[in-house]
């Protein structure tokens, strides 16, 4: 009988690795197979924890902030405007599941590494076929966009913008230096541009600058004055150019030059002058956004109710109900779950980053794998900031990844035989 038990629990580690390495591998490419790996590989791991009965040794950081947004979120529902309505989004909370599944089951400090560089892998080929499906026809933001293997450009752009932002942690602060991965990082990037997506731009700029500051802090800190100065100073002949809209598009509002260097420099002059369509279109949303949380202030109205209660808010341009969404994670979660929800989720977050910077501070400056937890903490920075314009938070492909790529630093203490995270 005895038999049994160890050549079920053989059998059930398998699955767990296999099962993580097909969600690294396909998390760049379908989210069906994703998702059907993390399931896989969740049931595994619990199993095998009830066959082994080593409850007790299942570590499980973060739990407290997790379970009150998951009660939080239960709350919302209950209150909805349409209970029925919004119960269904109530299933991406087990994407949550990810993030202990990968703190429980990384416990080998190869299949650590292994992960990270199939990870990177995954997005360099993913990358490619973004430049494969563009060859020929161009790449411009009316119609060809990158897109990659996702059915939307946005999807896809942030998580290129979640990878890249972790292989550039893994270029500078890994020891001994990898330098072949900064063909990859060169990839990534280029392909991150080519999906003509700001706001993850904007994530990635934002994490880049962070770990240039934890990198070179002087540098770093010139760099952000001498941007913030060519931005004033050459302020004017940003916006004399953009208001010029004649010297960029023909008399039917059609782009004169197609090439992808036109709507790049078009979409970045666009931004930087303030006279931005869609940001003006966002702008729109969140005061409709305010509105409606001023109405449900506590609780929120439950997930999708801006479907059913948009028509009750003045909407003179029409872009609440076509997009029905906020484009931004922060608004959006206080709209649907409300202030309760809002603080939960941000309690998350500052538990992570605290989490992060106690580890960073007991570690080592040239422990081997400290990089993880300055990628991840990236990671988690580039999700925020390209989510003050996005609500990415329900997009289950970047945040099935983000939770993967959160979970890592927490698994660094198991690998190693340190002191668990609450006693360091």
């Amino acid at each position: 009988m005895k038999y049994f038990p160890k050549k079920a629990l053989t059998i059930l580690d398998k699955i767990v690795t296999t099962s993580l390495f097909l969600f690294v591998a396909f998390s760049m490419f379908s989210i069906s197979i994703t998702q059907i790996a993390a399931g896989i590989g969740g049931i595994a791991w619990l199993l095998r924890t009830h066959i082994a009965k080593n409850w007790q040794e299942q570590r499980w950081p973060l739990g407290v902030p997790f379970l009150l947004f998951a009660l939080t979120c239960l709350v919302a529902v209950v209150d909805a405007f349409d209970m029925s309505y919004s119960f269904k989004p109530l299933k991406k909370l087990l994407e949550v599941l990810i993030f202990f599944w990968v703190v429980n089951c990384v416990s080998d400090k190869s299949l650590h590494t292994s992960l990270s560089t199939f990870l990177i892998i995954s997005a360099t080929l993913a990358s490619l076929y973004g430049f494969y499906q563009r060859w020929g026809g161009g790449v411009n933001s009316t119609m060809n966009r990158v897109e990659g293997s996702m059915s939307v450009y946005m999807t896809f752009a942030g998580l290129l913008m979640l990878v890249g932002v972790f292989v550039l942690a893994r270029i500078i602060f890994k020891r001994p230096k990898e330098n072949l991965f900064f063909l990859s990082l060169v990839i990534i990037v280029t392909c991150l541009l080519f999906t003509l997506t700001r706001q993850a731009w904007f994530g990635f700029l934002t994490a880049f600058l962070f770990l240039g500051f934890l990198w070179r802090r002087k540098q770093t800190i010139a760099l952000v004055f001498l941007l913030l100065g060519s931005l004033l100073v050459y302020s004017s002949q940003m916006q004399s150019g953009i208001l010029n809209v004649t010297s960029w598009k023909n008399e039917s509002g059609i782009m004169k030059d197609t090439s992808f260097v036109t709507h790049l420099s078009y979409r970045i002059n666009r931004m930087v002058s303030g006279q931005d369509e869609t940001f003006r279109m966002r702008l729109e949303l969140w005061k409709v956004g305010w509105e409606i949380f001023k109405d449900h202030p506590l609780t929120g109205c439950g997930f999708r109710c801006v479907d059913l209660v948009h028509s009750q808010y003045p909407d003179p341009t029409g872009y609440v109900e076509r997009f029905r969404g906020m484009h931004n994670n922060f608004i959006q979660i206080a709209v649907d779950t409300g202030a309760l929800g809002l603080s939960a989720w941000l309690g998350i977050w500052t538990c992570f980053f605290v989490s992060l910077h106690r580890f960073s501070k007991n570690l080592s400056q040239h422990f081997p794998e400290k990089w993880v937890i300055f990628g991840s903490a990236a990671a988690g920075i580039s999700f925020l900031f390209g989510g003050f314009f996005e609500s990415s938070v329900y997009d289950s492909e970047v945040v099935m990844l983000l939770y993967f790529i959160m979970a890592l630093p927490f698994t660094i203490f198991k690998i190693n035989d340190l002191p668990k995270e609450k006693d360091v």
